[in-house]
């Protein structure tokens, strides 16, 4: 799924540590006051996405939600950005799966990063099989509802 060049020429590996303004701390934005109040929100860089990616430990589970919250406790904001945090994920996924191919053991385990409500993010290398792989090893089971795929009572797993 990833190749080892991103379209911009850089390697993943070099993506994720580009981003030198971030993170960002700003006010949240007005669209967004509605749903989240007002107060700040964090735009976190990627090293941080990844950082926090791979502070989890085999067996436990972690959500691109739970990783913004986690952050905008770091940083001291009313919230963190989960778009962007989806994106650095992704990206970490894309460079842990670059690092293992250049033979690095310990890379990022980003099969443990689920989407909302324990959903698997298909766009992670390797897709479906490997994920599913990756978490059943460690004791998860990955059920199907509808067309898309979730680890069966993740809540009882997720880091705190």
């Amino acid at each position: 799924m990833g190749s080892a060049i991103a379209r911009n020429g850089k390697s993943w590996r070099e993506r994720l540590a580009g981003y030198p303004t971030l993170p960002d701390i700003k006010p949240i934005p007005e669209r967004m006051q509605q749903r989240h109040g007002h107060g700040t929100i964090v735009t976190p860089s990627p090293r941080e996405v990844d950082q926090a990616m791979k502070r989890v430990p085999e067996g436990r589970l972690v959500t691109v939600f739970g990783i913004g919250q986690q952050l905008a406790l770091q940083h001291g904001t009313t919230i963190g950005c989960t778009v962007t945090t989806a994106i650095f994920a992704s990206m970490a996924a894309q460079a842990a799966e670059e690092d293992r191919q250049a033979g690095v053991a310990d890379i990022t385990p980003y099969w443990r990063t689920l989407k909302a409500n324990g959903e698997l993010n298909l766009k992670y290398p390797g897709g479906l099989d490997e994920l599913m792989q990756r978490l059943e090893s460690e004791g998860h089971t990955v059920v199907q509802r509808g067309r898309r795929y979730f680890v069966e009572d993740f809540e009882k797993k997720l880091m705190r």
